[in-house]
């Protein structure tokens, strides 16, 4: 992503591919660990191929403008709900409101105050000091626990290269291949475009400068870290606190991918910063997402609905997939009942035809 694409994007296993990974493929399907990362070595490939022929870029081109601004503000909701529910302030529960009396409650809130006094200060680096300052809070409360500086990591000798060849023509492998497929392919485009969008990285025509070469970047990730055990990788939307502090060019993934390499060495260390204080960087991250809505056309139904469907389903379904589907879907039927559909392209009428199959054969 730095070298070749040379833009500001970070790379890790997703984590709601990881859900789906461990949850459904091995504990669900009771398929071995080893099958699952052959179905992503696999999707890996397709992802290759698909790139190489613009597939993806054409997907990506295809998607109306009011979308692209909604998927970035979306983003944002979504992140914002994952820090709050990291925090603890939002629940699993009956009324989803967690405790806010809670010392990890408490704590995020206060450091969500420092953050955004800072960011509104225009402080540079207020992110990372205000989450080095929440941090730093907590240990006098027990909520930042180190236990230690430096350890080594493990080994990936017992997961390199383990496939599982023998099944890779079953019915199963082909439904795995293609969910993995149809997740990281719409989380990815999702994180590209609205962290594009939010950074200015778009030309007049709403066009993402260098998609292609990004999204190559992706899917030789994904193939490569299914061969040394790591589940599906992808671009992920932290990248936008990065994109919210300037970051713009291939210098910001470069420093990303060295300082993964010193986190490597230092887990101990980095993993003792709590919830809390990641929480409240991912909220204010979140209002930075969601400036692009106010080009929005609000007041044409046809672009606000699909554009306002889009943002909420993301938090609300847990999946940047899944909000980027369901506005598609509503964009297309809204166009083409109200006797605008030779406007919409013919790849957005293919897309919504293969998103209602998806859901219809979930």
């Amino acid at each position: 992503m730095s070298l070749y694409a040379k833009k500001p994007f970070g790379l890790a296993p997703g984590m709601g591919l990881n859900a789906f990974f461990v949850f459904t493929v091995c504990l669900g399907m009771g398929y071995s660990w080893q099958f699952a990362l052959t179905a992503i070595f696999i999707e890996g490939v397709i992802f290759i191929i698909l790139s190489l022929t613009k597939v993806r870029e054409l997907i990506v081109n295809s998607i109306p403008a009011s979308l692209k601004k909604a998927i970035g503000a979306g983003i944002g909701l979504y992140i914002a709900f994952i820090g709050l529910q990291n925090a603890g302030i939002i629940a699993n529960d009956d009324a989803t409101l967690g405790s806010l009396k809670s010392a990890n409650s408490l704590l995020f809130i206060a450091g969500l105050l420092v953050t955004a006094v800072l960011v509104a200060l225009k402080v540079r680096g207020g992110i990372l000091i205000g989450m080095l300052v929440t941090t730093l809070v907590g240990i006098p409360l027990g909520i930042t626990q180190l236990s230690a500086v430096v350890a080594l990591p493990d080994s990936v000798a017992p997961l390199f290269v383990k496939f599982e060849w023998s099944s890779i023509f079953s019915l199963d492998m082909l439904v795995v291949v293609l969910t993995f497929l149809f997740i990281d392919m719409f989380d990815t485009i999702g994180t590209l475009v609205g962290v594009s969008v939010k950074s200015g990285m778009v030309d007049k025509d709403g066009k993402i400068e260098g998609i292609d070469r990004m999204l190559m970047a992706d899917a030789v990730a994904t193939t490569a870290g299914a061969c040394i055990g790591a589940s599906t990788t992808t671009t992920y939307i932290e990248s936008a606190s990065g994109v919210a502090e300037g970051g713009r060019t291939g210098l910001t993934s470069f420093v990303i991918a060295l300082c993964f390499a010193v986190a490597l060495l230092f887990s101990p260390l980095f993993l003792a910063i709590p919830s809390a204080a990641t929480g409240a960087v991912l909220v204010v991250v979140g209002v930075m997402m969601m400036s692009p809505v106010r080009d929005i056309d609000w007041d044409n139904y046809r672009e606000a609905i699909p554009a306002f469907i889009t943002a909420v389903m993301m938090p609300l379904s847990y999946s940047i997939a899944h909000g980027i589907m369901l506005g598609v879907i509503t964009y297309v039927i809204l166009n083409c009942v109200t006797g605008k559909w030779k406007e919409v392209s013919l790849t957005m009428k293919i897309l919504a035809v293969l998103f209602v199959l998806r859901y219809a054969l979930m």
